[in-house]
């Protein structure tokens, strides 16, 4: 099959879409079918050259939205080269352009809303709720109505989405997610880290790899630290991952009031063997989020047998504490600092078990091959209906 997904960036700094992209074309190919990749970065951005699928930029885009000139002409000139088209974000220009686009064409195309449906944004941004309730009705619905597909990471993702806009009539798909670990992965070391920041050497490393962003729970897990850094003088808590919206001052005051901002080292950014250095150098792994619909940064601590330390907002929380490869809290001070607590309490012995059975969840639940061979199967069943009808 020839596949076109249409993303409004491939820049991985945006996080999980991104890198769940890259790893779904590397799947497929494994598998014998061409991605292709439709953006709104531009042809000279320097992440593009990294891609693993072939990528046709069209932008410039312009605003938040993402409104691109470009984009509409050349669905419109080049969807007959394609089987199906895969959509990936919402309240943005990809979506609304692709549906214009592919009107009165036998071209389906499948949507993921990566969590953009969860109703915590509801709760958390009342105003932009209603801004994206206003735009629900006049196009976004939509959108998702003429999908073939919605395609969701969770069960748990598509339970909530159902509740957050109406009307929701939508035809959802449980896609699952993940990834597979490739040569930079699997030959990355502790040491490709910790030669980056040697005072690290020695130290029981506390990873938190995300976006510093306000839904990611950062505040609660510096909190939890700050209670219990006295007690514990070697734990080190490492803050890797882009601070896109200028949250770390405020982060850093926070740490400097509870006493532990010289225990705090912030990477900014980590990519390649220096991200997956960090993961191998750590003891555990944190993710205290109000809303992660799937959380691929969990899937890789997983996949290195790094045990997790989660919220029981993040969607795939239920798998991994069934599986025994982490621990889950409410996403509170309480509930993060009980979860720290627990694993802190845990013996050199229960804590290499649970990294054991976080690389038997990885590989059961959360590598990419699966994800992908159920979206093959779903766009070859959907074309061959395609076919029928038309036949009939």
């Amino acid at each position: 099959m020839r596949i076109l997904n249409v993303i409004q960036s491939v820049n991985p700094v945006y996080g999980g879409p991104a890198e769940g992209l890259r790893q779904m074309c590397l799947a497929t190919q494994r598998m014998g079918h061409l991605q292709e990749v439709l953006t709104l970065d531009q042809a000279q951005d320097a992440w593009l050259a990294d891609f693993p699928a072939p990528v046709h930029a069209v932008g410039p885009r312009y605003g938040g939205y993402g409104y691109a000139p470009g984009l509409r002409p050349w669905l419109q000139a080049s969807v007959r080269n394609y089987d199906a088209l895969v959509v990936h974000g919402l309240w943005q220009y990809q979506g609304l352009a692709t549906r214009q686009a592919l009107l009165g064409s036998r071209v389906p195309y499948f949507v993921y809303p990566h969590g953009m449906l969860d109703p915590w944004f509801k709760h958390r941004y009342p105003l932009k709720h209603l801004k994206k309730w206003l735009y629900w009705l006049g196009a976004e619905h939509r959108v998702l109505r003429d999908a073939a597909g919605v395609c969701f990471t969770t069960a748990e993702e598509s339970r909530l989405a159902a509740d957050t806009f109406a009307p929701f009539d939508v035809r959802a798909l449980d896609m699952g997610y993940g990834l597979a670990l490739d040569g930079v992965a699997v030959a990355a070391r502790a040491e490709d880290f910790l030669r980056l920041y040697p005072a690290l050497r020695g130290r029981r490393l506390l990873l938190f790899l995300a976006r510093v962003h306000p839904k990611k729970g950062l505040d609660l897990l510096i909190e939890a630290f700050g209670q219990l850094a006295v007690a514990h003088p070697d734990l080190h808590l490492v803050v890797a991952g882009p601070d896109e919206g200028g949250l770390r001052p405020q982060l850093e005051q926070q740490a400097a009031r509870l006493g532990v901002a010289d225990r705090i080292t912030w990477t900014g950014m980590l990519q390649g063997s220096a991200k997956w250095g960090a993961l191998k150098a750590a003891e555990v792994f944190a993710l205290p989020s109000h809303q992660e619909n799937f959380g691929i940064a969990v899937a890789e601590a997983l996949a290195v047998g790094l045990p997790v330390l989660l919220s029981n907002q993040v969607n795939i929380c239920h798998t991994v504490q069934e599986a025994g490869a982490g621990l889950v809290g409410p996403d509170d001070v309480a509930g993060t600092g009980a979860t720290l607590r627990a694993w802190l309490a845990l013996s050199a012995e229960q804590r290499a078990l649970m990294g054991a059975a976080a690389v038997a969840c990885y590989h059961q639940h959360f590598h990419v091959d699966a994800a992908a061979r159920r979206l093959l199967d779903t766009l070859r069943s959907h074309c061959a209906a395609s076919t029928d009808r038309q036949r009939g």
